[in-house]
């Protein structure tokens, strides 16, 4: 059973998917990898290393770009979202580009795949800012992974909740405590909740890694590059210049 967080970002990203791809679909390109607002591209990070030949899972996947970058490099690829509608946006990128991304639509906290299926897992933004119980997807994607696999993932940096999201001068400013896991929700008119994000501090984030007995191998913050001017919600040039707005990890399964 979903728990209410799923089913308000199911709903949500339902309704919001095409949108979503008419605003971004450009600077995430068709069949790119793109690790977050920053620009960052697997392309030139290579933080999972030579794929070709390797069994590859992308979470979270919306219309799957990034697994469709991967096949690309010889992956032998799968991905899953929540949201059939972003779904539907990975079929339409499958006829335009001609490389068909095999998609299930998932919920991260309960994975429809065998244990081992897979040698690398990967999600850039997608699925862990939105599940109420980040512990039960570390533990699926361990149970999905090779002993020797490698996850890594991209989320909001977590000091930018301590900062109003606002890509502007106003964005500067802390206005709540960064140790308020308060979620950031919204509800209908009946109070029904139809969109939630959930805050971990930096320390939550690796001790939920810890305890999933995935070995963090790495971390990257990356910087807001020269040149790059795109506005992303609370993500622009102004922001980046003085906050991390990306936090990038890398975990090995044991």
């Amino acid at each position: 059973m979903l728990s209410a967080s799923s089913r308000a970002n199911r709903g949500w990203w339902d309704g919001n998917a095409d949108d979503y791809q008419v605003e971004h679909g450009s600077f995430l390109r068709d069949d790119g990898f793109v690790w977050g607002p920053e620009g960052l591209d697997e392309a030139e990070a290579r933080l999972l290393g030579e794929v070709r030949g390797r069994r590859v899972l992308e979470i979270g996947c919306g219309a799957a770009q990034c697994a469709r970058w991967l096949a690309g490099q010889g992956a032998r690829v799968a991905a899953f979202d929540i949201s059939h509608r972003q779904l539907r946006h990975s079929q339409r990128l499958d006829l335009d580009t001609g490389v068909r991304v095999p998609v299930v639509q998932a919920d991260a906290e309960v994975l429809p795949f065998a244990g081992g299926a897979f040698d690398v897992a990967c999600s850039a933004y997608g699925a862990l800012p939105f599940v109420a119980d980040p512990a039960a997807v570390f533990c699926e994607v361990r149970r999905v992974l090779r002993p020797g696999g490698l996850f890594v993932f991209s989320v909001s940096h977590p000091i930018r909740w301590a900062f109003p999201d606002d890509p502007g001068p106003r964005g500067l400013t802390s206005d709540r405590s960064y140790f308020d896991r308060g979620p950031y929700e919204e509800r209908d008119e009946r109070g029904v909740l139809t969109y939630v994000e959930h805050h971990r501090t930096m320390a939550d984030w690796v001790n939920l890694l810890a305890a999933s007995g995935l070995t963090i191998t790495g971390l990257l913050e990356p910087e807001w590059p020269e040149g790059h001017e795109r506005v992303w919600g609370g993500w622009s040039p102004l922001r980046g210049r003085h906050l991390p707005g990306t936090a990038i990890f890398s975990c090995a399964s044991t």
